[in-house]
């Protein structure tokens, strides 16, 4: 199968366009500038943006053809976390860990050391799949590109 003309173009929630395909990715693999994706329909496609991009959910890439290709986040491992949702979010705040906060919970990747550290910290702690689509930084859309102390 032949690969999808370049996508140098990222639309934010779709921006009301129709997909012909979608790509799959997971919360590491959505930070990219140049990178070949495989789609669903087997066909690839070289991502080439003007500059470094974190896509979310629901985005959309258009390649030079017009072809447009929806972006999805995967299904990966994390740990929901409720509680004393303000105090447990400063914590996982205060290690600079990516952290998806909502209403009633928050959602933070897999990992044992900060599973034992919000246990001891009181917090209700459950494993399970789910897409990740944590805050972005607080200094415009998408991921902070570095924090100096």
């Amino acid at each position: 199968m032949i690969d999808y003309p370049p996508a140098r173009t990222l639309l934010r929630k779709g921006e009301g366009v129709q997909p012909s395909d979608r790509i799959v990715l997971d919360y590491e693999a959505r930070f990219l500038r140049r990178r070949r994706l495989v789609c669903a329909s087997g066909r690839g496609v070289l991502v080439d943006l003007p500059e470094t991009a974190s896509l979310d959910h629901g985005d959309a890439l258009v390649t030079e053809d017009g072809t447009v290709i929806a972006v999805a986040a995967a299904l990966e491992p994390v740990l929901v976390v409720t509680g004393d949702l303000p105090r447990l979010a400063w914590h996982i705040g205060n290690r600079h860990t990516p952290c998806q906060i909502e209403a009633d919970r928050l959602l933070i990747r897999r990992d044992h050391v900060l599973e034992g550290m919000l246990t001891g910290l009181g917090a209700a702690v459950r494993p399970t799949m789910e897409r990740f689509t944590p805050e972005g930084g607080a200094y415009g859309h998408g991921r902070t590109m570095g924090h100096a102390h």
